[in-house]
């Protein structure tokens, strides 16, 4: 399996802000998979694009994205040992009325209470840098 990563830096807030000791790290990673040889006992996941990781040098994974970029369908899971469960959804934008059809580039990002706003738009546009 071959990985591409890209890493989340803390970011400033307004001209003024200087960049603290703290920002200098990765608050998260994310790798992306590309499917190559595995082994007889490794069972290839078509459905994940990527998986994040907390800071960089962590070896657990935090969140798990599956589905379809290229389809504007995807899903945030948080990856925990024993639940996995849905924190941020990107969909294709639907129209209410009238049939008008919506272009893949316009798609509404679902966030549920608890998950960072500001972390999920952050993941899309990761995976429109690994997907786009």
């Amino acid at each position: 399996m071959l990985v591409d990563s890209w890493h989340v830096y803390e970011g400033e807030a307004g001209e003024h802000c200087r960049a603290s000791k703290s920002s200098e790290k990765p608050i998260f990673s994310i790798r992306k998979q590309v499917m190559m040889n595995y082994s007889l006992h490794e069972k290839p996941n078509y459905n994940v694009l990527a998986r994040v990781l907390r800071g960089s040098k962590n070896k657990s994974y935090a969140y798990v994205v599956e589905g379809s970029y290229a389809a504007r369908s995807c899903k945030v899971v948080l990856d925990g040992s024993r639940t996995r469960r849905v924190v941020a959804e990107i969909r294709r934008k639907e129209a209410s009325k009238g049939g008008v059809s919506f272009g893949p580039e316009v798609f509404v990002l679902v966030v549920r209470p608890g998950f960072a706003p500001g972390f999920a738009m952050a993941l899309v546009v990761i995976l429109d840098q690994m997907y786009g």
